[in-house]
């Protein structure tokens, strides 16, 4: 039997960045460092790190300079471990609720190794016939927050019209399922970045799904908003959402990617007065406060898949085999646009 770990890699961050991250050079972003594993104590487990979720909102929690935004956690402070949700699997206990061999959810971060105390995971169901990356994805967090995001935040109904941002995305993907087939609103409407990433939504469900890259896109949202939309979720484009959502319209922001490595760039509202003669609700929120419901979304959303109404497969995440050294270039596929649905990172040993 091979001897259990003292010690592990992890990845810290090195400096606040202020646009676009650093992997290379001067004032890299992010460096390597080996920390030693404190010994169990009652309750807590040692974990090996199987997949990692990468989320936008880790380029938030490292912002340096004026344009930090309010923090909603803690911020990532230089010489922390850099911070993520990863799916780990139990290599020694002292935890009743985990014994060796059981996989869970945790805040495990850019890292080989770490404790955690039982209280702060969730056990990932055995034999549910779902590939394990999915509970980092469309089962988790990001399900949770295209569900209540649009049941909650936005209060739609089946008589909605819905406009999706980022819908070719982890979050995005989702909530077009979510609102045209378990809600059945009567039409949704997705925005992507490429013509093949809009023809993948629409097979999710989406009536329509618009390329904001194209030169015609403002005069197509028009146009597939003829009669004005109802819900709005998302984040991007949302000031022209001002124009396009009828009097009590509904709009659900859950983040903002295309800003996250320029947030010295000040948001403009051209069209804000519409938030006012037409009574929009504007409702930001964060998953976080939703976390206690996130079994009860897996149960949904696992019934749903049943029914074929939900999307669970390769094509719902774009899973990355990737080295622990190659861990920050994945999280920088975010940015690029280049995944399908969440993107997670499979760690090779």
């Amino acid at each position: 039997m091979a001897s259990l770990p003292t010690e592990t890699r992890q990845w810290q961050l090195a400096s606040h960045p202020i646009t676009y991250p650093k992997l290379e050079g001067p004032d890299v972003t992010f460096e390597i460092a080996k920390v030693p594993l404190p010994a169990l104590s009652d309750g807590e487990a040692l974990l090996q790190t199987i997949f990692i979720s990468n989320d936008p909102a880790a380029r938030v929690w490292i912002t340096g300079g004026k344009a930090k935004p309010r923090e909603y956690v803690p911020p990532v402070k230089v010489g922390d471990k850099m911070r993520a949700r990863s799916l780990s699997r139990v290599i020694d206990s002292k935890a009743q609720r985990l014994p060796v061999g059981t996989v869970v959810l945790a805040a495990g971060g850019w890292a080989e190794y770490f404790t955690t105390h039982e209280d702060q995971c969730i056990v990932i169901p055995q034999g549910s016939g779902y590939d394990l990356p999915h509970y980092l994805g469309i089962l988790g967090l990001t399900g949770l927050t295209a569900y209540y995001g649009l049941v909650d935040i936005a209060a739609t109904t089946r008589d909605d019209v819905v406009v999706v941002s980022g819908a070719a995305g982890a979050t995005g993907s989702t909530a077009v399922q979510v609102a045209k087939k378990i809600i059945g609103c009567k039409k949704v409407i997705g925005i992507a970045g490429t013509d093949e990433k809009c023809r993948f939504v629409e097979t999710l469900g989406a009536d329509v799904c618009l390329n904001y890259k194209s030169s015609t896109f403002y005069e197509d949202l028009s146009k597939a908003t003829e009669d004005l939309a109802d819900v709005f979720f998302g984040g991007d484009i949302l000031d022209f959402m001002f124009t396009r959502l009828r009097q009590g319209g509904r709009i659900a922001l859950c983040g903002s990617v295309s800003r996250y490595n320029n947030l010295s760039e000040k948001a403009s509202f051209a069209h804000f007065d519409n938030v006012i003669t037409q009574r929009l609700k504007v409702n930001g929120f964060v998953v976080l406060d939703y976390l206690h419901k996130l079994p009860t979304v897996i149960q949904i959303f696992q019934q749903a898949a049943k029914e074929g109404k939900l999307r669970v497969d390769d094509g719902s995440q774009t899973l990355v085999p990737a080295k622990f050294e190659e861990i920050p270039e994945v999280w920088l596929r975010l940015f690029e646009g280049r995944n399908q649905g969440k993107l997670v990172t499979k760690l090779l040993s």
